[in-house]
C-alpha cells in the first residue's frame, strides 16, 4: 500500500467513527468484512493515533479556525484536519509539508472546493506557527 492508500483508509475510518461514534475495532471489522477499505497496522496506527489525540487536535483546530467553531465544521473536514494534525505533530515519517498537501489532496477528493480552501488555511496557519515557534528555539 502507498501511504497515500494508508491515509485515505484512515481517514475514511475516521470519518466513520466521527459518523458513528462506534467502536473503532467495530468499525476495523466491519470494514475488513466489506473489503473496501485497508485496515493493517499502518492504517490503525494513524486512525488510533487520531482518535486518542482527538481533544488536543480540536483544540489546535480551533485555534486556527477563524470562521467556524468545532461544532460548525463538517465531519468530513474534521476528520482531514485531525488526521493533517496528528501526522504533523506525532508522525516523525511525515514530514508537516507532506501531512498537509495530502490532506488537500483527500479534500479535493471528498469535499466542495471551499472546504478545500478552508482547510488550506488552518492547516497554512497552524504551519506558519509551528514554523515560528521552532525557529524561535533553535
Amino acid at each position: 500500500m502507498t501511504r497515500r492508500e494508508i491515509r485515505d483508509s484512515a481517514f475514511k475510518l475516521v470519518f466513520e467513527q466521527l459518523l458513528r461514534d462506534d467502536d473503532i475495532n467495530e468499525l476495523y471489522e466491519i470494514a475488513e468484512e466489506i473489503e473496501e477499505i485497508t485496515v493493517n497496522d499502518e492504517v490503525k496506527k494513524i486512525v488510533e493515533g487520531t482518535l486518542t489525540h482527538a481533544e488536543e487536535l480540536d483544540s489546535i483546530i480551533a485555534k486556527y479556525s477563524k470562521s467556524r467553531s468545532i461544532s460548525r465544521i463538517s465531519k468530513l473536514n474534521l476528520a482531514i484536519l485531525r488526521i493533517a494534525m496528528y501526522e504533523s505533530l506525532y508522525d516523525d515519517n511525515t514530514p508537516m509539508n507532506a501531512a498537509i498537501s495530502e490532506a488537500i489532496k483527500l479534500s479535493m477528493m471528498y469535499t466542495y472546493q471551499e472546504d478545500t480552501a478552508f482547510i488550506n488555511g488552518v492547516l497554512g496557519a497552524f504551519s506558519r506557527d509551528t514554523r515560528k515557534e521552532e525557529n524561535a528555539d533553535a
